[in-house]
C-alpha cells in the first residue's frame, strides 16, 4: 500500500500552494498541458533532437531530457471510455454523486470545475469556547463510529454517525429527469445517542454550496434570515434551485422552531472551508423557542452581505460559498432539495418536490430495493449467514460504494533519469489535468486513489455493478503517461493534495505497483458480459502499454527476473530499507539493497498480467499482440525457470534473491537514538529468509499446477501455526522471523511484520477454492484449509465490526483487534465476498 510510515502531518500555514513548493526542492517546471499539447511538444522534442545533433551535443543529455518530457505526457492511444463520459448528457445518473469522501456529508458533480454541497454540525454549549466544528473526516476526532448503512453507488445512501451523545443520520436518494443530471433531496436527522435524554442538546447543522468558477448563486432570504431557497446557473447544470425546508421532528410534518444565520462570501479554497467558518462563529445569539427559555449559541454573521466580494460583484471566477446554519433542539430533522429546471421544461406535468412523505417513500423504497438486490447478488441469506453477518456485508459493500470519489487536477511527477553515465539532477514537474473516478482505502486517512487497492476494490464493485468498475478502469488507465506508466497514488486537487504530507506528492515514473487492476479484468473476461467486452476492446490499447511498462521497467538482473525499483536506500535509522512501490512496504526484503535483487511477488504479478493480457488478446481477435505475449505467458509460466530464479532449498519455500544477511538489529546509540547494527555473517547473495506473504505468491496468484510438488510445502507453512496460522486469519510475517513484529525504525513502527491483512487473505482464500476444485494431491486438504480459514478471518471481521462499529485496515493476529486507521472500507471489503465464497 505504500503508506505504512504516513503518520499524518498538518497542512502547511497557507494550504496547498506551500505544500507543493515543499515538494519540489526547486521551481516546478510547467510542461505537462494536457492531450492538445502532445503534437506541439512531439514536434519541438524531434527539432531540438535535429539541433542538438548538427550541434554535437551530448546523446545521454538528450535522452534525459525526452525523458523528462515524455514522463508529462498522456499516452496517445484512444480513451478507454467514450468523449465526455462523466457529463451529465451521457451518464447523467452518475453526474451528482458523494464524490467527496473526505467530508462526512456532501455532494459534487464529476466535472473539473465542480458544484459542490456539504454539511457540518456543531453542539453548541457543551465546551467554553468555539464548538467543535465536525466536517471533514478525521481519524482522531472522536466521531465514530459512522458509515453506510446502505449505498447502492449510484442513486441512493443512508449514513449514521456517533457523535458523542448525538446520533445523525444523513440519506439521499436522487431522481432522474432533464438533461442535467436531474434532482436529489438530502434528509438529515439528529437524535440523542441514549433514549429517555432529559437535557436536550443545542444543536447548529451548516448546509452549504461552493462553486469553482463563474458561476452564479442568487440567494433569497425570508423571515429571521431563513434562506428561502439559491438559485444557479453553470453551463453543466443550467438553472437550478436548493431549497432548505423547515425542521421538523424526526418520522414527522410538523414544522418545529429553529434559529437561522447565513454567511456568503467568495470561495477562500475548498481545504480552508471548515476554518473560514470556524472564524466567522464570533458572535453571540440567542434561540428563542415560543414558550421556552432562551439559550445563547455562536452563530455565522445574521445578514446576507457578501462578505470579500470582487469589484465585479460575481467573484471574479473565484467562485463563491454560501451557507445556511440552522440550529435548534435535538430531535428533529431537516431537508434539503435540489431542483433541475431542465427537469421541470417540456414535461407534460409538473413534478412534486422530492420531500417529505414522498421522499419518505422514495427512502423506503430505496432501501428495500437494496435489501433485495443484496441478497441476489451475494446471497448471504441463502448460505445460511446471520443477520449480524448479512448487515457487515452490507456495510461493507455501502461503505466502499459511499466512498468513491471523484478528482481532478494536475499531480506532481519527477522523471526516470537513470541514464548510463548521466548524473543530471531534475525537479518535479506537473502532470497534465486530469480527472480520476475512484473509491478510496479510507475516508478519514486516505481519501485518495491508490493504485494496487483500486484493483482489490473493483473485485467487490464489479460483483454489484460492472458500469461502475468500467469507469474506474478507464479513469486510470486515462491516467497512462507516454511510456505507458501510471502513478501509484493520485493526489489530484486542491482538496487531495491539503491532506498529504509534502514528501509524498511527488509520484517517481521509475517506481511501479502491483497491477492489480487485471485482477477484475480477468473477471470481465471470465463473465463474458458484451458490454464489458466492449469496454476491453477500447481498453486494451492502455492495458498493453501499461503491462509493457511494467515488464521492461522492472526487469531483473538476469531473464524472467524482476526488481522493484525504489527501494530505500539504506539508511543506518532503518532496520529493514522499505519497498513501497510493492505495496508490501516494510515487509522484509534483501537487508542491503542492490541491483542484483530478484524480487518474487513482482514476478508473479507479471506472470499474472502476461495470462491475463494474452486471453483478452486471443478473446479480441489481436493476433500480433497474443503472439507477442504468448511465448512470455509461457516462460514465466514454466515452474522450472520460476525455482531455477525463486525457489529456496535451504529453505523449502519460494524467496526474494538478493545481497542478504539476518544479522541485522536495531540498537539504542545516544544521542542518534536507534540505530541499525550489521553482525556476522556479513551480507552476501542468497535466497532472503523473510517467511510470509510474499512466499506464497505463486500460490496465491494460482501458478501452480495442482499436481506441482511446490504446492504442499506452500500449504505446509500457511497452515502452521508457528508460522503465517493465526485464529484470525493468515499473519503477514511469520512469527518465527527475527523481523516479526519488529519496528522499522524509531518513529516506524511495524505494518507488514505480522498483521492480518485482508486483501492477501482473500487471494489466499481464492486459491484455497481453486485447488480445491481441481483434482490432485492436495485437493481435500486445500478445501479443508479453505473452510478454516474463511471461519477465522470472517468470524475476527465480524466480532471487531460489532464492537467497534469499524472496518479497519489490519488485524492483530495475537488477539483480532483491529489495527491501524479506520474506516477502512476499501479492501477489507473484500470480507463480503469471503462471506460469498466468490473469488
Amino acid at each position: 500500500m505504500a503508506r505504512g510510515d504516513r503518520r499524518r502531518r498538518g497542512a502547511p500555514a497557507d494550504g496547498p500552494r506551500t505544500a507543493e513548493r515543499a515538494a519540489r526542492g526547486g521551481p516546478v517546471r510547467r510542461d505537462g498541458r494536457g492531450g492538445r499539447a502532445r503534437g506541439a511538444a512531439g514536434g519541438a522534442a524531434l527539432a531540438l533532437v535535429v539541433l542538438s545533433l548538427a550541434l554535437g551535443l551530448s546523446g545521454r543529455w538528450l535522452l534525459a531530457w525526452y525523458r523528462s518530457r515524455r514522463a508529462v505526457m498522456l499516452h496517445s492511444a484512444p480513451p478507454a471510455l467514450p468523449p465526455d463520459s462523466s457529463s451529465p448528457t451521457v451518464a447523467p445518473d452518475l453526474f451528482w454523486g458523494t464524490y467527496r469522501p473526505h467530508v462526512y456529508f456532501g455532494m459534487k458533480t464529476r466535472s473539473p470545475q465542480p458544484l459542490l454541497t456539504g454539511l457540518m454540525w456543531a453542539q453548541q454549549g457543551t465546551t467554553p469556547g468555539t464548538p467543535k466544528l465536525r466536517h471533514t473526516c478525521e481519524q482522531g476526532d472522536g466521531v465514530g463510529p459512522y458509515g453506510w448503512e446502505f449505498h447502492d453507488g449510484v442513486s441512493f445512501g443512508r449514513q449514521h454517525i456517533q457523535d458523542g451523545a448525538l446520533r445523525l443520520t444523513t440519506e439521499f436518494v436522487k431522481r432522474p429527469g432533464g438533461q442535467h443530471g436531474g434532482d436529489w433531496s438530502w434528509r438529515v436527522t439528529v437524535e440523542p445517542q441514549a433514549s429517555g435524554t432529559s437535557a436536550l442538546p443545542l444543536v447548529s447543522l451548516f448546509f452549504y454550496v461552493v462553486t469553482d468558477g463563474k458561476e452564479v448563486l442568487v440567494p433569497e432570504v425570508g423571515a429571521k434570515g431563513q434562506l428561502k431557497f439559491i438559485s444557479g446557473h453553470t453551463s453543466e447544470l443550467g438553472d437550478f434551485r436548493f431549497t432548505l425546508l423547515a425542521p421538523t421532528s424526526p418520522g414527522d410534518t410538523t414544522p418545529k422552531y429553529g434559529s437561522y444565520n447565513v454567511f456568503w462570501s467568495s470561495n477562500p479554497g475548498l481545504p480552508l472551508l471548515t476554518e473560514m467558518v470556524k472564524s466567522r462563529l464570533n458572535n453571540w445569539f440567542q434561540h428563542r423557542p415560543p414558550g421556552a427559555s432562551p439559550e445563547r449559541y455562536l452563530g455565522l454573521p445574521g445578514s446576507l452581505k457578501w462578505d470579500d466580494r470582487g469589484p465585479s460583484g460575481q467573484g471574479q471566477g473565484q467562485g463563491q460559498f454560501l451557507i445556511q446554519q440552522v440550529t435548534l433542539k435535538v430531535p428533529f430533522s431537516v431537508e434539503l432539495v435540489f431542483e433541475s429546471g431542465s427537469a421541470r421544461t417540456g414535461g407534460s406535468q409538473a413534478l412534486e418536490q422530492l420531500a417529505g412523505s414522498l421522499l419518505t417513500h422514495a427512502l423506503e423504497s430505496h432501501a428495500e430495493a437494496f435489501r433485495e438486490r443484496f441478497e441476489k447478488t451475494f446471497r448471504l441469506k441463502e448460505k445460511g449467514l446471520s443477520p449480524e453477518e448479512q448487515a457487515l456485508g452490507q456495510g461493507a459493500l455501502s461503505g466502499l460504494l459511499g466512498g468513491i470519489g471523484y478528482f481532478y487536477g494536475q499531480g506532481l511527477v519527477l522523471p526516470d533519469m537513470e541514464v548510463e553515465g548521466s548524473e543530471q539532477k531534475v525537479d518535479p514537474v506537473l502532470f497534465p489535468s486530469v480527472p480520476l473516478f475512484t473509491a478510496v482505502p479510507s475516508r478519514s486517512f486516505f481519501p485518495r486513489g491508490f493504485l494496487w487497492d483500486e484493483g482489490f476494490h473493483q473485485l467487490v464493485i464489479q460483483r454489484w455493478d460492472p458500469r461502475l468498475t468500467r469507469e474506474a478502469i478507464g479513469h486510470w488507465l486515462g491516467l497512462l503517461n507516454a511510456n505507458g506508466w501510471i502513478g501509484r497514488e493520485q493526489v489530484l486537487g486542491d482538496e487531495a493534495r491539503a491532506r498529504v504530507p509534502s514528501e509524498f506528492l511527488v509520484q517517481r515514473t521509475a517506481h511501479a505497483n502491483p497491477p492489480t487492476l487485471l485482477l477484475p479484468v480477468a473477471h470481465m473476461l471470465d463473465g463474458g458480459d458484451p458490454a464489458d467486452l466492449a469496454f476491453l476492446r477500447r481498453a486494451f490499447p492502455r492495458l498493453r502499454a501499461w503491462f509493457s511498462w511494467l515488464h521492461h521497467s522492472q526487469a531483473g538482473p538476469v531473464p524472467l527476473s524482476y526488481r522493484w525499483r525504489g527501494r530505500d536506500p539504506a539508511l543506518p535509522t532503518l532496520l529493514n530499507p522499505k519497498t513501497l512501490p510493492s505495496g508490501l512496504d516494510d515487509y522484509p526484503r534483501a537487508s542491503h539493497p542492490s541491483a542484483s535483487e530478484r524480487h518474487l511477488d513482482l514476478r508473479c504479478w507479471v506472470a499474472l498480467g502476461s495470462r491475463v493480457l494474452m486471453r483478452l488478446a486471443e478473446q479480441l481477435g489481436e493476433a500480433e499482440a497474443a503472439a507477442e505475449l504468448g511465448p512470455l505467458a509461457a516462460s514465466l509460466g514454466a515452474e522450472e525457470s520460476l525455482d531455477e530464479l525463486h525457489w529456496a532449498p535451504e529453505l523449502g519455500v519460494f524467496a526474494d534473491f538478493g545481497n542478504h544477511t539476518k544479522a541485522v538489529q536495531l540498537k539504542p546509540r545516544p544521542p542518534q537514538g536507534l540505530m541499525r547494527v550489521v553482525g556476522r555473517p556479513h551480507p552476501h547473495l542468497q535466497y532472503v529468509d523473510a517467511l510470509g506473504y510474499v512466499s506464497l505468491f505463486p500460490f496465491l496468484l494460482r501458478l501452480l499446477d495442482p499436481n506441482s510438488p511446490r504446492l504442499g510445502p506452500m500449504l505446509d507453512v500457511l497452515a502452521d501455526r508457528r508460522q503465517l496460522w493465526s485464529p484470525f486469519g493468515l499473519r503477514s510475517l511469520a512469527a518465527s522471523s527475527p523481523f516479526y513484529s519488529q519496528r522499522n525504525s524509531e518513529h516506524d513502527p511495524p505494518y507488514w511484520r505480522g498483521a492480518v491483512w485482508l486483501n492477501v487473505n482473500y487471494l489466499a482464500l481464492g486459491a484455497l477454492h481453486y485447488y480445491g476444485h481441481l483434482e490432485g494431491p492436495h485437493q481435500a486438504r486445500a478445501a479443508r484449509l479453505h473452510g478454516e480459514l474463511r471461519a477465522n478471518l470472517v468470524g475476527n471481521v465480524r466480532r471487531q465490526y460489532q464492537a467497534t462499529g469499524f472496518l479497519w485496515e489490519q488485524y492483530s493476529d495475537q488477539d483480532g483487534r483491529g489495527m491501524g486507521c479506520r474506516p477502512f472500507q476499501g479492501w477489507t471489503s473484500l470480507v463480503l465476498l469471503a462471506m460469498a465464497e466468490d473469488y
